[in-house]
């Protein structure tokens, strides 16, 4: 009896051990790692039961003039439309609804942001420590997989009515343009509510500097990493009711070191060139993926969330304003004149896309004067300048960019000398822009423009101007 229990005191002894650890670390978490995440879910809640509002709210009124106009051709159809605003005040209401009732897989899909966020949170509560702080922010993400469930019956059901009003409008040969346009409308309105629910989704899989901190903390205790196995999501779809992913419950299943055994018993018997063969189709075939993943992208990606449009889609349209916006900067130089010293007129500005080709914005400049030469280096206030600039794209990295602008061109002491507004001159800029990628963020941007207000400004500034810029975009 003796070793036994020995061996029962160490194993006590390394799970109090292997406890003191845990707490250890708990206490560790950062402060706001809880109203952080809390903040996010609950803004995402109240983003996606809003808009999910206003589209029911106006696919319901495109409904309404399809079956007025529908009704003036065929009074018999309004017997189509007769459950339709019922059907829509209850999906209104079951967005709008607190109850948390979600199934394993969010929405039908796996989103792992979810899954690690809900997993660790369950895991947290078990810590005196921290118990209370994961109450609001396991509540309110249990609400928000609710919901996002919640729109995929909508997605689904208001799919389903598109389609059913397509067919009673395929059974009339001539129909009025008007009404051909309310279908188009709705049609439009579908495509971009899934695109706006999936813009949300987007978000959920980019965790924030401190979400990653904390997981990086939990993933330092072998409890949480046994809890994971144990109740995460993506362990479930592995999973036998019942029972573990044990090797027995994954008997049957390729390894990879099977199918590696089987490819080299494959290449072995064809030969001397079998490999250099095979190693040649995996590449055409690595091309060809590749090219097909290209165009799924520019139609919204690879989601089960995209739908094939019948329309070319606005993809500015779903994304909030501030992702909407591009920051830029740019420098331009002028050499010493008669009139004026050596210039750089140092910009900024703020465009937002009205849609994937165009941009429209303000922007800013102040002119810093350098001096007549390297005998005469002199740093002073020549101007500032107020701008506003269009760019639509041409084709690929080439855009065809327009501005006006009203330049101060005098130097100034104070604000007061601003005020003159006859000093102001007038710009107006037409040219062509280069942008060129320098990282996910950021870009590139060289400009030539040409001012055709130049030759009437007193004294004259030159018409060509060439500018260096960076741009910005969240």
């Amino acid at each position: 009896m003796r070793y036994p229990c020995i061996l029962l005191l160490v194993l006590l002894k390394n799970a109090a051990f292997s406890q003191g650890i845990d707490s250890i670390i708990i206490k560790e978490f950062p402060d706001k790692y809880f109203s952080k995440v809390d903040d996010k879910i609950s803004f995402l809640d109240e983003k996606l039961t809003k808009q999910t509002g206003k589209y029911i709210q106006k696919l319901q009124r495109q409904e309404d003039k399809i079956k007025r106009r529908l009704g003036k051709i065929d009074s018999s159809t309004s017997a189509a439309f007769e459950n339709s605003k019922q059907k829509y005040t209850e999906l209104s209401q079951s967005i709008k609804s607190k109850t948390a009732t979600v199934s394993k897989i969010t929405g039908g899909q796996y989103n792992s942001y979810l899954d690690s966020l809900g997993t660790s949170l369950h895991f947290l509560q078990q810590f005196k420590e921290v118990s209370d702080k994961v109450k609001d922010p396991l509540k309110n993400l249990q609400q928000l997989q609710s919901k996002l469930q919640h729109t995929e019956q909508i997605k689904k059901y208001i799919t389903e009515r598109k389609e059913q009003i397509k067919q009673l409008l395929s059974k009339y040969t001539n129909i009025p343009k008007g009404l051909q346009k309310q279908y188009e409308q709705l049609s439009k309105t579908i495509y971009y509510y899934s695109a706006q629910v999936k813009e949300y989704k987007e978000l959920l899989k980019d965790p924030e500097k401190i979400e990653k901190k904390a997981l990086a903390l939990l993933n330092k205790l072998p409890a949480f990493q046994k809890f994971m196995k144990e109740n995460s999501q993506l362990a479930s779809l592995f999973q036998i009711p019942g029972g573990s992913t044990s090797p027995a419950n994954l008997a049957g299943l390729q390894t990879r070191a099977t199918v590696q055994t089987m490819i080299a018993q494959q290449i072995s018997m064809g030969g001397a060139n079998a490999q250099a063969q095979i190693q040649q189709n995996l590449a055409h075939a690595h091309a060809e993926i590749n090219k097909l993943k290209d165009k799924i992208n520019q139609l919204g990606g690879g989601s089960s969330d995209m739908e094939m449009p019948d329309f070319k889609p606005n993809d500015q349209k779903p994304k909030s304003f501030l992702k909407r916006l591009e920051f830029g900067s740019n420098i331009q130089s002028q050499k010493s004149t008669y009139f004026f010293p050596a210039t750089t007129d140092i910009g900024l500005s703020v465009g937002y896309k009205l849609n994937d080709k165009s941009t429209l914005g303000i922007g800013a400049s102040y002119k810093v004067g350098l001096g007549k030469g390297w005998n005469n280096i002199r740093i002073s206030s020549e101007g500032i300048g107020l701008r506003s600039f269009v760019d639509y794209k041409i084709k690929n990295s080439f855009f065809l960019s327009g501005g006006y602008e009203q330049n101060y061109k005098s130097a100034f002491n104070s604000v007061e000398q601003l005020k003159n507004y006859n000093a102001w001159q007038t710009s107006g800029l037409i040219g062509v822009s280069k942008k060129y990628k320098i990282s996910k963020k950021f870009k590139g941007n060289m400009q030539l423009l040409w001012d055709f207000l130049s030759y009437n400004q007193i004294p004259r500034t030159q018409p060509i101007v060439y500018r260096l810029g960076y741009n910005f975009s969240k």
